[in-house]
């Protein structure tokens, strides 16, 4: 049987096999080995960077809320909590100056604040009558004015952009530059208001005393409008530049007229607008406060007396801090009950107002 012959390993293999043989030997790597250990961690390394890199990507958006989120917490939820907390505490003149251990009284601040007979709650009932009306009045007439403008800017009316820009202005101011300005403006001796009726037109022998007694209640409503109606007509414009004019042109063609079309394209078309817009708005002028307070100082007249400024009179003027508070709380609640139902009332079943 013929015997094969021996291959004999080149000189370079040899030499490369002694050396790995002798450097496990000697506890050391080949490298071969350090090649292959060095591609090992690199692959490692990207898997612990891809990893951190997810939870930095995950930790990104909680990031960027943080500090709105504090900032909600300290101005808004913790003093809500705490207004809460005394409207359950008799908290007084006497007991202000350690509040933490005035004594809880439970349900009897509310009783006080709702006590129809009792002066408190008088004045608690008087003053939200008088801010529903309030608020109706000035809503009513913001909307009224925003759709009018509105609809005159969707119009081929020259100069819409310098329009656009006046009738913005009042809502860009401060509410409380605009109700100074207007507080002068209103002032018996010198307001330019009476200056006008008096002098210049000459309707009126003396000028009244506006911003006493029942003329109160109606400057009050003339500057809430004003300040808000061009939300309204802001809003609206937006809504109403999404209509189509081919539904006007179509519309006109069949022979409607501009009232028909008012009310059988333009509301209808503009209605979920007009939801949002109408209850933003009545929100923020039920619960107006910063108007009244610089129109008439820390003590409304009666006549005038909105339930923002009654429960900021009972808590500072009169150092009714537990009553305050619990007129806050009962507000919040109606307000809270008043949305809903205006939701409810106006949205169709089954639809929600991001719908």
């Amino acid at each position: 049987m013929p015997v094969e012959p021996k291959v004999k390993e080149p000189p370079e293999r040899e030499r490369s096999v002694d050396d790995a043989a002798s450097a496990r030997h000697n506890g050391k790597l080949t490298p071969s080995e350090r090649n292959q250990r060095r591609a090992q961690a690199k692959v490692a390394g990207q898997v612990v960077q891809t990893a951190g890199a997810g939870r930095r990507d995950r930790l990104f958006p909680y990031a960027l809320i943080a500090p709105a989120s504090v900032m909600e917490l300290l101005i808004h939820i913790i003093p809500m909590a705490l207004g809460v907390y005394i409207a359950f505490l008799g908290l007084n003149q006497f007991t202000i100056g350690n509040w933490l251990q005035a004594p809880f009284v439970g349900l009897e601040n509310f009783v006080t604040g709702l006590d129809p007979d009792g002066p408190i709650g008088s004045q608690f009932y008087a003053a939200l009558l008088r801010t529903v009306v309030y608020t109706l009045i000035s809503v009513g007439a913001a909307w009224a004015l925003g759709m009018f403008a509105a609809v005159l800017l969707t119009s081929k009316v020259k100069g819409r952009g310098f329009l656009r820009t006046l009738f913005l202005t009042p809502y860009a101011l401060p509410q409380y530059v605009g109700a100074i300005a207007w507080a002068f403006m209103f002032n018996q001796r010198d307001g330019v208001i009476n200056r006008i009726l008096v002098q210049d037109l000459g309707i009126l022998d003396e000028g009244p005393f506006w911003l006493l007694g029942g003329n109160a209640f109606w400057v009050t409503v003339v500057v809430t409008v004003w300040q808000f109606w061009p939300f309204a007509f802001l809003m609206l414009l937006a809504a109403l530049q999404n209509i189509p004019d081919d539904v006007y042109e179509a519309a006109a063609l069949d022979g409607a007229s501009l009232w028909k079309q008012f009310t059988t394209i333009t509301l209808p078309m503009i209605r979920q607008a007009n939801v949002v817009m109408l209850l933003i708005l009545s929100l923020w002028i039920f619960n107006q406060f910063n108007i009244p307070y610089v129109l008439f100082g820390p003590a409304s007249p009666p006549e005038a007396t909105l339930i923002s400024p009654l429960i900021y009179e009972q808590s500072f003027n009169y150092w009714n801090f537990g009553v305050g508070g619990a007129m806050s709380v009962l507000l919040l609640v109606a307000l809270v009950i008043a949305s809903a139902f205006y939701i409810k009332l106006v949205m169709p079943k089954g639809k929600a107002l991001h719908d």
